[in-house]
């Protein structure tokens, strides 16, 4: 299955692997060269099917867990002051996603969008600590009777599109597909103060699966 961002990428790809095919048998005499350009094709094709793929995630719905948005590894867990909306001291995990991985964002809580607003900005290497101050982001607020969380798309240096489903108002559910970020970049998660951390630095987590968190009932 492919993320629905990556429909029109995949077609435009699939034409240039089939102009690259078609060269390569009618216009190259040479074996060697039409080797390696059928070898250039598949990997390109390959490539670009890896990265829009959208596997089913099997979410355990739990309202006293926050799940990770996303794929990728832990690189930031601390406290920080989070200016933007809720201008208090909060818990922050944030996950780096290379381009090997899957870049679905998933909601981390069931909840209503209490905030959704667009930046554009500049495309820092993503673990710049600047990135997500600086960098294009987007960022989403989701609370319900349990938790408010902020978490934060951030593009990088590759990643030259954030996509974002989230309207303010609106219900979602946990673990639910709710954007996509083209090309590597990370999420910063934003949690309650006193909230319990459930992953360690350099952890490998899974978007919709992996608990960031536990609510204390």
């Amino acid at each position: 299955m492919f993320h629905k961002e990556g429909y029109k990428i995949i077609s435009i790809t699939l034409v240039i692997v089939a102009a690259i095919l078609g060269v390569s048998y009618f216009l190259v005499p040479n074996v060697y060269v039409q080797g390696f350009l059928y070898l250039l094709a598949a990997f390109i094709l390959v490539i670009i099917l890896q990265f829009f793929r959208n596997p089913k995630r099997n979410t355990v719905i739990d309202e006293n867990t926050v799940v990770s948005p996303v794929d990728g590894k832990v690189v930031v867990i601390e406290e920080v002051f989070e200016k933007e909306y809720y201008n208090e001291k909060r818990l922050q995990v944030s996950v780096f996603m290379s381009p090997l991985n899957v870049h679905v964002t998933r909601n981390p809580i069931a909840g209503n969008v209490m905030f959704s607003k667009y930046h554009p900005g500049k495309f820092l290497v993503a673990w710049h600590p600047k990135s997500s101050e600086e960098n294009e982001r987007t960022t989403v607020v989701l609370e319900n009777n349990k938790i408010s969380v902020l978490y934060r798309q951030i593009a990088g240096a590759l990643a030259k599109r954030i996509v974002s489903y989230a309207k303010e108002g609106t219900n979602v559910a946990q673990g639910a597909d709710n954007g996509f970020i083209k090309f590597g970049s990370r999420v910063d998660v934003f949690l309650p103060i006193g909230t319990k951390i459930d992953v360690k630095l350099d952890q490998k987590v899974k978007g919709g699966e992996t608990v960031l968190a536990r609510i204390d009932s």
